[in-house]
């Protein structure tokens, strides 16, 4: 099928995609386009990766556009929602607009109603559903992209239960979903209301197959050599891809393997085969490569990083910056990076075809199970997609490694031959209806216990399961739950229904996008807080910090006594007429920082850091010495997994701590065992959750003041004297450290300051300087014929080591924090 005869089609599309080199559609392409894509059809489009599904989802919005409506694009991940605007942003040229957005759980995206193509995360869509953003209505066409995910546990409700309210909002809604080929595709196509493309076409050829001894075994029976000649599988596997087979030149190859650790030894490794297959303009490229990296961080792992790249090989996780991901892909996808070894993060959707794909490791660590744990099919399948570029490799190899026959024979039966399990809701897991039930109340969508219950009807949910009363089970038992915590009431009516109604909190807790649980446990910890203010303040006047704030001890003052002991004999203290200091007599924040960091980090909505070989003795001994700042009482070591959470969720508060403190980042990352990218990610949750926190605290009658400061020092991970320089725009933590110790302390500092001053303060960087001084609104913010302030230079390089000095605290250091948030 021709562009050209697609029906529906604005203007101008169909040349374009001509100019483009699309003379015609892919055979799934036009199976959709036949089932009604563009005349307003729902469609479920399962088909192999590189297929050509965003074309399919392109033509979709396009013509519903042009019909005059508005489309979605909804992705599974933030990363993947910039990839597809950019992609989108093509569109532009013939006056059709596009918007992102994926953060800022609270807002209703108002200027997104200028937009025709939003594109955003689901749990975006879901905050903007319960945030009642004005232009939902006007919706006419959705995709959801990789609409399989429904089947993950944590994901996959809110996708579920977004689609359903989208069609709920907009009965004559078009969806487009978009999957990979999966074992029931019929299912999701019925509880759509759609029509089904089913089809396992794919471009470009894609053998897969076992490597075992010296060749690879595919799936067709033929075998191509690859020798080991004394090396390990996967070198021999890269290598012989980047030699290529004569006919075709060098190949690309992504290797999948089942932690970070892992990822980061064999990025090493293979580093020593793709250098010696660079050019010279390539080492020169990658060594300018490697600087950007290193730039993006001051980490360990972003100097492992910068080392991999030099050489044309690099890793990716979950523990990368966002920032560092961003450049690895895109020097992957240019073929400079010619090699990278990555968690399963990277088969979830991002751009990053190669020519071989190596599934090192098909097993990983189950924590539930016990043990390692095969992969699904499903998820084997989708690395294997990756291998292939249409336009630039002339096929794929997918390849799984075998150490012997049996394990041979295992891998095709249980991966290569085999058919992806069937997609399930994970909608009935009591996390998942805790959330969406009260939002589906707190939203308008449901009055009633019926009402309720109607709604949960339209869900794959319902689609699939063969006792409807199992969720009605399931419903009633958290609406206890949302009832005894005071998100909802219920009254009985005269028909036997039970009418339902969100509180303030409940609308309060829907809006902000937190689990129920979460706000239960803030609230609960903001009231223990207020009702043992008193008390925990003669307690922490009782101790004192050492020069970084991490530490605790007792004065010569006092004999050691358990905070919680001490709430406990506050009613005899006050009798007896040792009353201590006044609440308001001492000069210290309550509820502490480090306190505030603890109530955020045992809730739900964290994820905390788990504990190691010897961190329960040494947060055991922590968690007493600062016990009076923790906002709750400490559960008895004797209970073992309760006791556990509470010391997981301090190491996560001191973490926190440490960055607000202006640790180094490196050296939280070797303290805690993390990357960068964890560190950005508990920083981001923890703000997220203590402005939630913030709002709770305003609505509940407790004091917000403190909340509010731990919040913003988390949020720019600065001390109490920074926050005003560091809310600049493109300051950050370190420059701001710097200005401040050339005397600049404040804005209106900074705004008269003098140029060599802050040009010396700055290392002599004029782009930077000019930048943040007209942020910050200095009339004439040039820097040109400026020279640096050499003293000025001097006295912050000497005042900032001895800060840094000063903040680092111990040196403590966890081993890897390994595979977090990389399966999640």
């Amino acid at each position: 099928m021709n562009p050209a005869d697609v029906p529906g089609l604005p203007e101008g599309v169909a040349d374009r995609l001509h100019e483009e080199g699309i003379e015609a559609l892919y055979p799934p392409q036009a199976e959709a386009v036949n089932a009604g894509v563009t005349t307003g059809e729902s469609v479920v489009a399962s088909v192999p990766t590189a297929s050509g599904k965003t074309l399919v989802a392109e033509l979709a919005m396009l013509s519903a556009i042009r019909r005059g409506g508005k489309a979605l694009y909804i992705v599974p991940l933030r990363a993947l929602a910039s990839e597809k605007k950019a992609e989108f942003e093509r569109w532009e040229e013939l006056d059709f607009t596009v918007g992102v957005s994926t953060g800022n759980y609270e807002s209703s995206g108002e200027w997104l109603a200028s937009r025709d193509i939003i594109v955003a995360t689901s749990e975006k869509v879901d905050s903007l559903v319960r945030n009642d953003a004005p232009w939902i209505d006007q919706l006419t066409c959705v995709v959801a992209d990789e609409v399989h995910l429904v089947d993950d546990r944590n994901r996959g409700p809110t996708l579920e239960v977004t689609l359903a309210k989208l069609r709920r909002i907009n009965p004559g809604l078009q969806v487009v979903a978009l999957s990979a080929t999966v074992g029931n595709a019929d299912e999701i196509a019925e509880w759509l209301d759609a029509n089904l493309v089913d089809a396992d076409w794919r471009p470009i050829d894609l053998r897969t197959g076992v490597h075992y001894g010296n060749a690879i075994t595919f799936d067709d029976g033929s075998q191509r050599e690859v020798p080991v000649d004394g090396k390990r599988q996967t070198p021999a596997l890269v290598d012989d891809a980047l030699v290529g087979d004569g006919d075709h030149g060098q190949g690309s190859s992504l290797v999948f393997v089942n932690s970070r650790r892992n990822a980061e030894a064999a990025a090493k490794r293979l580093g020593d085969v793709t250098s010696k297959r660079l050019t010279g303009e390539e080492m020169r490229e990658l060594r300018e490569l490697a600087d950007e990296v290193e730039d993006v961080s001051d980490t360990e792992t972003s100097t492992d990083l910068a080392r991999a790249v030099r050489k044309g090989a690099a890793f990716h996780h979950a523990g990368l910056a966002p920032k560092h991901r961003e450049l690895i892909e895109d020097a992957f996808r240019a073929r400079l990076v010619k090699c990278v070894c990555a968690t399963p993060t990277l088969a979830a959707g991002v751009n990053t075809p190669a020519r071989r794909v190596v599934v090192r490791d098909w097993q990983r660590y189950d924590g539930e199970f016990g043990g390692m744990k095969p992969l699904d099919v499903l998820e084997v399948h989708q690395m294997m997609g990756r291998a292939g570029r249409p336009g630039l490799d002339p096929y794929g190899e997918a390849v799984l490694l075998a150490k012997d026959y049996d394990t041979r024979d295992e891998l095709f039966e249980r991966y290569v031959w085999a058919e992806p399990e069937a997609v399930q809701s994970k909608l009935a897991a009591e996390p998942a209806l805790r959330t969406h039930l009260l939002a589906t109340v707190a939203s308008g969508f449901a009055h009633t216990r019926s009402g309720l219950l109607s709604f949960l009807d339209r869900t794959l949910y319902a689609t699939q399961t063969d006792d409807p009363d199992y969720l009605a089970q399931k419903a009633d038992t958290v609406l206890d739950y949302l009832e005894r915590n005071d998100f909802l009431t219920r009254e009985r009516e005269d028909d036997d229904d039970v009418r339902l109604k969100a509180t303030g909190l409940g609308h309060t807790v829907s809006r902000l996008y937190l689990d129920p649980m979460s706000a239960a446990e803030v609230v609960d910890g903001l009231a223990w807080g207020d009702e043992n203010e008193r008390e925990m303040r003669r307690r922490l006047d009782g101790v004192e910090s050492d020069t970084d704030g991490s530490r605790t001890k007792e004065t010569e003052a006092g004999g050691f006594q358990t905070a919680s002991e001490l709430v406990a004999g506050s009613e005899r203290a006050d009798e007896s007429g040792r009353d201590g200091q006044d609440a308001d007599e001492s000069d210290r924040t309550y509820p502490t920082p480090l306190g505030l960091y603890h109530l955020v980090s045992r809730t739900p909505d964290m994820y905390e850091l788990y504990l190691k070989s010897g961190d329960r003795e040494r947060y055991t001994e922590e968690c007493y010495e600062r016990e009076a700042e923790l906002l709750g009482r400490t559960p008895s070591e004797y209970s073992d997994t309760q006791f556990e959470s509470w010391l997981s969720a301090l190491k996560t508060a001191r973490l926190l701590e440490d960055w607000a403190n202006e640790v180094d980042e490196d050296r939280i990352a070797e303290r805690y065992g993390v990357g960068p990218g964890d560190i950005r990610g508990k920083v981001d949750t923890a703000t997220w959750l203590l402005g939630a926190a913030e709002r709770i605290a305003g609505d509940r009658g407790f004091d917000a003041v403190a909340v509010r400061e731990a919040k913003k020092r988390v949020e720019y991970g600065v001390r109490d004297e920074l926050l005003d320089l560091a809310g600049v725009r493109n300051v950050g933590r370190k420059r701001a450290r710097r200005l401040y110790e050339a005397g600049i302390e404040t804005r209106a500092d900074l705004r008269d300051a003098d140029k060599s001053v802050v040009l010396g303060a700055l290392r002599g960087r004029r782009k930077t300087a000019a930048s943040i001084l007209e942020n910050v609104g200095r009339q004439d913010p040039s820097m040109d014929d400026v020279s640096a302030d050499e003293s000025t230079a001097q006295a912050v390089a000497e005042g900032t080591e001895a800060e840094e000095s000063a903040s680092g605290g111990g040196s403590d250091t966890e081993s890897d924090q390994a595979s977090l948030g990389d399966f999640g």
